[in-house]
């Protein structure tokens, strides 16, 4: 919690609230009369004893997840929490600038893959303090990039799959993959265009991140995503920002809504992300916290249902990335929770609506400029399902 001794947070995190008259997202539909107990950080069961605060029918859903952001600078935690993001996958950071923020009380949780793996000369290698950490010169080196990023304690192993003016050969990324699946660790590929996604898909990567520009995804490519059982973080805010702000030749938002459709028709999980950054050279600056929400609404204009739009930023990456401890509503669980106005199976947008957020049973601090944890619409926006 920012500007809170640590003291403070201990006994924050000692109070027994139940918070009462709430309809709680169950993971399929919204249970009506709920009452939800939070205890030492965690979900408990019984109310006896405990203070109680009223949600006056507000809709108690799980803290939400944003699967693709970049902690690039202090204070994004913070920021990330008081949007409702309680827990963050960082995908490319210096490693002992991040350290430094784990376990902050009343701030998202967080994983990171820390140092990516980028390819010599390549538009990643000029990002300040990951680029040139983050070299892979050929296949003969990827036992040694992913014995580093083990070492220094990252969660997931990111290869940076395609990148413009240089990317990595087939066997590199075979490589990257096998010594990271040796490490047991999960592989997130960045495949922003289709040929490297195919290139990720063959080598037998596990999660595709970014959804391709060039060109909507071929019924092969989606098959294969279906059959491999591939996770897909499309990042759609991020691929409509680049097509806005910087045009590229052949790129077309529509492709990567497309690509989405698809995936989600053929049953290929979709999992909310929006590559969050204030990067420099970044191909485009997406805010931590308010854009997860605009990601959550071009998820559902591409196609998902409001069910599956809620459970992509919620069990669904906390599933497939091994967070057993969050993303639903359970008993023993960690008390990350976000107390919204309206219906969100019948109005996405209504996850913008913050009333209050808590942050392994911490209450988050409201934004001062708010004077609470208000999402606001942008009229950009105003049209969004």
């Amino acid at each position: 919690m920012r500007g809170q001794h640590q003291p403070e947070a201990a006994r924050a995190a000692s109070r027994k609230i139940a918070v009462t008259n709430v309809w709680r997202f169950d993971g399929q539909q919204l249970q009506p009369g709920a009452t939800v107990v939070i205890s030492g950080g965690r979900i408990g069961s019984d109310p006896a004893g405990a203070e109680i605060v009223d949600g006056e029918g507000g809709v108690l859903l799980p803290g939400l997840i944003d699967a693709h952001v970049h902690l690039d600078g202090p204070g994004r935690l913070a920021e990330l929490a008081r949007y409702g993001v309680t827990t963050a996958l960082d995908m490319a950071s210096v490693p002992e600038e991040t350290a430094a923020r784990r376990g902050t009380p009343g701030q998202a949780d967080f994983r990171s893959a820390g140092i990516p793996a980028i390819a010599p000369g390549s538009l990643h290698s000029h990002f300040p303090g990951v680029g040139q950490r983050g070299l892979v010169t050929g296949p003969g080196d990827a036992r040694r990039f992913v014995a580093d990023r083990v070492a220094e304690g990252a969660d997931y192993v990111k290869i940076v799959v395609g990148s413009p003016f240089a990317d990595h050969d087939q066997a590199t990324v075979d490589a990257l993959v096998a010594a990271a699946h040796e490490h047991g660790k999960l592989v997130v590929a960045h495949a922003s265009a289709v040929a490297a996604v195919a290139k990720a898909q063959r080598a037998g990567a596990d999660i595709l991140t970014h959804a391709p520009l060039d060109a909507p995804l071929g019924a092969d490519l989606v098959g294969w995503a279906a059959a491999a059982g591939q996770v897909v973080v499309p990042t759609l805010i991020m691929m409509e920002r680049i097509v806005a702000q910087l045009a590229p030749p052949g790129a077309a938002y529509a492709n990567a809504q497309a690509s989405v459709s698809a995936l989600d028709q053929a049953g290929v999980p979709i999992v909310a992300g929006t590559d969050a950054n204030a990067m420099p050279g970044s191909p485009a600056s997406i805010p931590h916290g308010e854009s997860l929400h605009r990601e959550l609404e071009l998820l559902a204009e591409a196609g998902l249902s409001a069910l599956d739009v809620l459970r992509a930023a919620t069990e669904g990456p906390a599933r497939y990335f091994g967070l057993a401890d969050r993303g639903r509503i359970e008993p023993g669980l960690r008390a990350d929770l976000v107390l919204i106005d309206g219906d969100p199976l019948a109005d996405i947008r209504a996850s913008r609506s913050i009333r209050r957020v808590w942050c392994d049973g911490i209450e988050v601090q409201p934004d001062p400029r708010e004077g609470r944890n208000l999402c606001v619409l942008p009229p950009s926006a105003s049209g969004s399902a």
